[in-house]
């Protein structure tokens, strides 16, 4: 493995930024963050490869702005694997792409049974990269010797990759498609923001009422308030389980809420007084949260024979089709065509099915164009040959 530069000042940082933007072709870059550990998914170190300029693991808490790094790569090519898990933390710090070479999606694209990092590289560079550090504590100060040369090693292998992985897009015709995926994934906003987050603590759904439900968002917000001030994952305070089973029980007390052996965690008695306060909150609020939030979510598929007859023989005709091409494709059918896009056109499909109108609801959905030309012909035809099964039952009985 080549050496590497650790930079942690301002001065190293300015130096650094100038021996890249000597470099030749695209970059290499991956961030590693606390993910487990931490409240925020800032990113605790930013790795950087590129030919003629060496590899740079930057420090961001110590170095600050990223602003003369982004002038100098700005409209380079970056490499990165699974861009999708780390755009959002290089935007944070202001590291933000024009282009990329995602090696992880372009896997996919190429039908690898494995396309985690360490497996491609295997499959296709014939290199063992150990991942043993991947869901390390990245906060750390310092950083151990052995966690840093396994994120450098990250990044000098990402240039032959690309380079390897771009020559069997061409051999496969399936350049244009990564091409297209690609800008897909620097278009999509990263960051979703959710209507009530508090409803995606595991097990709510063993919580019954409205009463129990507000006071299960009331531990939720405390812990999400307590865990950001401190910066610590949420979970690691009191777990997921722990706030569904005290809003399942209701404790009538404090001392109630103490002797709860289900509410456990390493601030369930520091931070008692906290706890017992949101208890109060959701026993006495008169902003009761609704059971279950309107949406345009559409009942699960399994319901759909009962729900609306003609839309689940409309799916069941499309997905085997779909399935069919993308095994032409050699490529995982979610890749071709997501599930959700694929039930939302067949729960309410266009007025017109023909191919046309298809591939225009298709497009309204954020499928890409060569996913469109892949799919639409043959979604048209599942759903003729699916409303023709839905009608032969009356045919035979007249």
């Amino acid at each position: 493995m080549d050496g590497f530069q650790l930079v942690e000042t301002r001065d190293d940082y300015l130096r650094a930024v100038e021996s890249i933007a000597s470099g030749v072709g695209p970059v290499a870059v991956d961030a590693e963050r606390a993910s487990g550990f931490r409240y925020s998914q800032r990113a605790y170190l930013i790795q950087l490869h590129r030919r003629g300029s060496g590899t740079f693991l930057f420090d961001p808490p110590a170095i600050g702005g990223f602003e003369e790094l982004q002038a100098a790569i700005g409209d380079v090519e970056w490499i990165l694997h699974a861009a999708s898990q780390d755009l959002t933390c290089l935007r944070e710090v202001g590291l933000d792409p024009s282009s990329i070479f995602d090696t992880e999606l372009a896997a996919r694209l190429l039908g690898l049974p494995r396309v985690g990092l360490a497996s491609v590289v295997e499959s296709l560079l014939g290199l063992h990269l150990a991942k043993e550090h991947s869901a390390a504590d990245w906060s750390t100060r310092p950083l151990p010797s052995s966690w840093l040369d396994y994120a450098a090693l990250d990044v000098q292998l990402l240039p032959e990759l690309r380079d390897r992985v771009a020559a069997l897009l061409d051999e496969s015709g399936k350049r244009d498609i990564a091409e297209q995926e690609f800008d897909a994934v620097l278009g999509k906003e990263l960051v979703v923001t959710r209507a009530d987050p508090w409803r995606r603590l595991s097990g709510l759904h063993t919580v019954k009422g409205v009463r129990a439900l507000a006071v299960a968002r009331e531990l939720w917000t405390a812990r999400d308030d307590l865990a950001q001030e401190l910066d610590v994952s949420p979970g690691r305070l009191v777990p997921d389980a722990s706030l569904v089973a005290a809003a399942r029980v209701l404790p009538r007390s404090k001392r109630e809420l103490a002797a709860l052996r289900e509410f456990s965690g390493r601030a369930s008695r520091t931070e008692l007084d906290r706890w017992w306060a949101a208890i109060e909150r959701g026993l006495a609020t008169e902003d009761l949260p609704q059971l279950r939030i309107p949406g345009d979510a559409m009942p699960p598929p399994r319901a759909w024979a009962d729900r609306n007859p003609d839309a689940d023989k409309r799916l069941k005709a499309a997905k085997s089709a779909v399935a069919d091409v993308a095994e032409r494709l050699d490529m995982p059918v979610e890749n071709l065509l997501t599930p959700d896009t694929l039930r939302r056109v067949a729960w309410q499909p266009p007025a017109d099915i023909a191919p046309e109108w298809i591939a225009s609801a298709l497009g309204a959905l954020g499928a890409r164009p060569w996913q469109i030309d892949a799919t639409a012909q043959t979604i048209s035809e599942a759903f003729v040959a699916g409303s023709q099964e839905a009608v032969e039952p009356e045919d035979a009985a007249s």
